[in-house]
């Protein structure tokens, strides 16, 4: 079973008023912050120990937009980069019982996929195909990127990425991430594109000059922490468990603090290129993540 998040959980014509419900106003921000968000826990596995990450590139991706998500997942466990880090980010996963936190992030194999072998029109099941190719270890997490110009049912409609789990003994974790840039980036990369819905706020510098792969890296770590909380749909998350909010798509749009609609909340900027970040990363990187739901406070945890 598959479980779809964020710009996913909620349909695209009602996400604005989702978000509305909970920004009413940046004055109200703060008032609506001091109220609880509860993701339940219903007893199930979560992933811990180290939890291999194995990459199935379909379509074209340039080397460079290949490294920029690479970096990105080997600064999830880097202790190197200053603060706010990718790291400091990831860690808030630790304060999930049932251990969730002890989780290693190791990139494993990568699988490049060129030539579109299933074609440029993908279904679910295509995505399963491929997300095999990592194999069928319980450790690990096979994720399936798709290059700008492949569709995927739901893709830019009701989600930008998806996580789920395949059924029987030999089970694995798998998700999904596509590139927005050309077919939906003010539904899927945004707030590096103006909003498809919403106030028409002028869109973020991108820190890695690539609105649709530093797009994916706001998605992928999205489903990645969904993928180790709620791995097999009865970890964390609230509501239905065939449209679960998780630890990241609980809080959809908070970047920073104070945020409300259409304002990403407060976040850096690079003084020379006016790139907007929260996070350092290895290799100089800078990256722009989404907030996460922390345990301890049952508040959406931002960097900055």
């Amino acid at each position: 079973m598959a479980c779809n998040y964020g710009f996913a959980t909620v349909s695209p014509l009602l996400l604005p008023l989702f978000v509305f419900l909970l920004f009413t106003s940046s004055s109200m921000a703060a008032l609506v912050q001091q109220q609880p968000l509860v993701l339940k826990y219903h007893n199930g596995l979560l992933l811990k120990g180290t939890v291999t990450v194995n990459l199935i590139w379909y379509g074209k991706f340039t080397p460079v937009q290949r490294s920029v998500i690479v970096d990105f997942l080997q600064s999830l466990n880097s202790q190197a980069p200053p603060r706010p880090s990718v790291s400091s980010w990831w860690k808030t996963t630790e304060n999930y019982k049932g251990g969730a936190g002890s989780s290693a992030i190791v990139v494993g194999k990568q699988f490049l996929d060129e030539n579109y072998s299933l074609g440029k029109s993908l279904k679910n099941s295509h995505i399963v195909y491929l997300a095999a190719k990592g194999g069928h270890s319980g450790g690990a997490v096979n994720v399936v990127l798709t290059a700008k110009d492949v569709a995927v049912d739901g893709f830019c409609r009701s989600r930008c990425g998806s996580h789920g789990s395949t059924r029987g003994p030999a089970r694995f974790a798998y998700a999904w991430v596509g590139n927005s840039e050309t077919q939906c980036p003010g539904y899927c990369a945004w707030p590096f594109h103006q909003p498809l819905y919403g106030p028409q706020t002028p869109p973020l510098v991108p820190p890695n000059g690539d609105v649709g792969v530093d797009g994916m890296v706001i998605n992928l770590a999205t489903v990645l922490a969904g993928t180790v909380t709620n791995p097999f749909n009865n970890g964390y998350f609230q509501g239905p468990p065939t449209a679960p909010l998780e630890a990241v798509s609980a809080c959809t749009g908070v970047f920073g603090s104070g945020a409300y609609p259409g304002y990403t909340g407060r976040v850096l900027t690079d003084k020379t290129t006016g790139a907007s970040y929260n996070a350092h990363g290895v290799k100089g990187r800078r990256y722009l993540l989404p907030a996460m739901w922390d345990p301890r406070t049952s508040q959406c945890s931002t960097l900055v």
